[in-house]
């Protein structure tokens, strides 16, 4: 019997495991990967401002700022003179104009907003300098409020308040019907007995 050395080099090696696949990064890494426009503290921009990403502002603007589905930043050295727009809107800096946002309009400590805000949330920290009036009802919650036209339509076909429905008008004609029909009796009486009493004496 012939012994065999085992072969410690087989000509078919077993496939290393593979890499395994890096995890989905989470929303806050995503979100910072989105991109964003600086306006620099030496920018003074006079118009209308929209585009398509995030925006934070530490120079001047005056006009408008329009991006209402990213989210703007007026940092402690802008300064706005402007209505702004914004899903999320966070004033370090100063604003001369109203803030709408889709989501939450925030006044950081360093903030200060003369003009109204319209937000569904809005934070106020402490310290911060705000001037005008706060609307927190969102879109939604308005258009519920307001009546449709099905509402309306229902509130229109029903009888007003001391009217009663028409069918109901036939037993009120025919009573009045028959008071005037009672009260025309007593009449015709009255104008005959005269007559009655009349005659008498020439007979």
């Amino acid at each position: 019997m012939v012994w065999k050395k085992p072969d410690d080099n087989p000509s078919h090696p077993e496939p290393a495991p593979a890499p395994p696949r890096p995890a989905a990064p989470p929303a806050e890494a995503r979100r910072a990967e989105r991109a964003t426009a600086t306006v620099g503290p030496s920018i003074f921009i006079k118009g209308d401002l929209s585009g398509d990403e995030d925006l934070v502002i530490e120079g001047r603007v005056e006009g408008k700022i329009d991006l209402k589905q990213h989210n703007v930043t007026i940092g402690k050295n802008g300064r706005v003179r402007a209505d702004v727009f914004g899903n999320t809107v966070v004033v370090e800096g100063e604003v001369d104009g109203n803030l709408f946002a889709q989501q939450q309009a925030i006044l950081r400590q360093s903030g200060a907003v003369r003009g109204n805000i319209t937000a569904p949330r809005v934070m106020l920290e402490d310290g911060s300098r705000f001037r005008g009036s706060i609307d927190m009802e969102s879109k939604e919650s308005k258009d519920a409020a307001k009546p449709g036209p099905a509402a309306s339509a229902a509130q229109g076909s029903q009888p007003a308040a001391g009217h009663p429905p028409t069918l109901a008008a036939a037993p009120s004609a025919a009573a009045g019907n028959a008071s005037g029909a009672a009260g025309s009796q007593p009449h015709h009486a009255a104008a005959a007995a005269p007559q009655a009493s009349g005659r008498a004496p020439g007979t």
